[in-house]
């Protein structure tokens, strides 16, 4: 006999955990997926903070206006709006519920960070805010007797009958076996895919998988070339790729060459607090220029004290590898760190499959256009997350869960194997990284989609699958978009082309890339 369930949420990050909360206060079953551990996920390792209206000297038109101007011509505006609007809401709950942001004197602190022009940057514990909002939603959710939560179980794929989604198959964590679960609905909240580049911040878990399922269960994919790389990560020779936060340079950090020189001005007027995607370019350009492999992030100007206390996550993890962040240059390059793409959403997360809805990086609510706004991410997460369970709730009231076996699977012969290759996995994040990076071409796009072409003739896994499968969207959008925008670079189209490009790039299982309507705002 299949398992039942009301609702099925992947994923338990910040935009999952939301969902399922939203759907069991309403007194609905909820079941919840996760790959790893329930608090291995995006969420847990964001440091930065949440942007949000909360300070006195803020107001919501302004942070619009910043997410705009970062989103670089491609935000849908009423998503903005509804991103900005509903944040201080879903924060103060989030407060109420006890997660613990920072305070002086018993007044939340507020920072700085690139392209925000206020101090609205919440943070929890100096540098852990994600691991701190993903405990106290996890400590909620568990408060729900509604919820269940199911760890170190993977997804394999979504269930689909006469275009609705109504399920899941999925492998038992306990017995290594195929199962099928049904819903009245699915919500994706899986995360991004910046494993499928060789150096990326994201966490073993973010494969692409929610974004691979969508896809060929046959939802749209939108904008799944604009890939944010994190200008600042640590850079040193057997040692993980760690991000050193974007908050960093809000305190006033700068960045230096080999000789010692400031360089961002030369770049960019608001130097050190210019938009990510033209910081990570910029330092790019000035390794090329003086022919090293990283740039250095200097703090020293700063109190080790205050720096210690403000990141002491980020002040030990360096004086494990030998540096001091207040008195040595820490040498930094860019790595793949977000995704502002992905499955296509409208504003209550409802993608273009009846029953699949989604909320978080694994979607693409047109929030973050070419370019995300430093620390909107887990905003986004949080307010699309319970719009999303919201949704699902309002949209199946009156369903049944379809609960009979799958009529296009036969579960007895499943392939077990979901463990991704380790040779794909290898060839992939180094095609993507060299050829799919900060600097694209024709050439090397093409050469990277022909590669894709020839791994997919191989009998590959679940995961395997799923892996080269959004590798391969991501190029052939960024082949497709013969322009410069945001998170997507291209030598040879170097300049922004808004009279063809400021839409949306659509991509479907069995269809040639398409496009939305015009954008119809653009902030320069």
């Amino acid at each position: 006999m299949a398992l039942e369930t009301d609702f099925i949420v992947i994923g338990s990050g910040i935009a999952g955990l939301r969902a399922a909360i939203e759907i069991a206060q309403a007194g609905a079953r909820v079941t919840v997926f996760t790959k790893q551990k329930t608090d291995d996920s995006n969420t847990q390792y964001a440091q930065g903070g949440v942007a949000v209206v909360l300070s006195d000297d803020d107001n919501a038109e302004l942070h619009e206006e910043d997410t705009l101007y970062a989103g670089a011509g491609l935000c849908d505006v009423e998503a903005v709006k509804t991103l900005v609007e509903g944040g201080t809401r879903y924060i103060q709950e989030l407060i109420e519920w006890g997660t613990e942001f920072d305070r002086e004197g018993g007044k939340l602190i507020f920072t700085k960070e690139a392209a925000h022009s206020r101090r609205r940057i919440l943070h929890a514990h100096g540098d852990a805010t994600g691991k701190e909002i993903s405990r106290a939603l996890i400590a909620k959710a568990r408060q729900e007797k509604n919820i269940s939560i199911l760890p170190f179980t993977a997804t394999e794929g979504l269930i689909v009958r006469d275009g609705h989604c109504c399920g899941v198959r999925y492998i038992d964590a306990l017995l290594k076996a195929p199962r099928e679960m049904f819903a009245k609905a699915v919500i994706l909240c899986t995360g991004g895919a910046g494993q499928i580049y060789l150096h990326t911040t994201n966490p073993e878990v973010a494969t692409g998988d929610g974004m691979a399922m969508a896809y060929f269960a046959g939802a749209e994919i939108a904008d799944i070339e604009f890939v944010q790389f994190h200008p600042t990560v640590l850079s040193l020779e057997n040692a993980p790729r760690f991000l050193l936060s974007e908050a960093m340079r809000g305190e006033g950090g700068i960045l230096r060459n080999k000789y010692g020189e400031r360089f961002m001005f030369n770049y960019h007027e608001l130097g050190e607090l210019a938009p990510r995607d033209v910081v990570s370019r910029s330092i790019v350009a000035e390794m090329k220029r003086t022919g090293t492999r990283t740039a250095f992030l200097d703090m020293t100007e700063k109190d080790e004290e205050f720096l210690k206390h403000r990141f002491p996550k980020i002040y030990e993890t360096c004086k494990f590898y030998g540096l001091n962040i207040a008195k040595d240059l820490l040498p930094v390059s860019p790595a793949v760190h977000y995704f502002m793409g992905g499955m296509r959403t409208d504003l209550d997360g409802r993608s273009t499959v009846t029953g699949l809805y989604g909320a978080g990086e694994v979607t693409c609510t047109g929030v973050h256009g070419a370019n995300r706004l430093a620390s909107n991410s887990l905003l986004e997460g949080l307010v699309f997350g319970a719009r999303a369970g919201a949704a699902a709730l309002a949209d199946s009231q009156k369903s049944k869960v379809e609960s009979r076996k799958s009529a296009d699977t036969d579960i007895g012969h499943w392939t077990l194997d979901i463990e991704l290759s380790t040779a794909v996995k290898k060839r992939v994040k180094r095609v993507m990284w060299e050829r799919v990076g900060i600097g694209r071409n024709a050439d090397d796009l093409r050469r990277a989609i022909k590669e894709f072409e020839q791994i997919e003739q191989a009998k590959l896994g679940i995961a395997s699958r799923n892996f080269v499968a959004v590798a391969k969207l991501v190029a052939q959008g960024a082949l497709w978009r013969e322009e410069s925008r945001g998170g997507h670079y291209r030598d040879d189209f170097p300049e922004r082309d808004d009279e063809h490009f400021q839409v949306h790039s659509i991509q479907k299982l069995g269809a040639e890339i398409s496009t939305s309507e015009k954008i119809n705002f653009v902030v320069d």
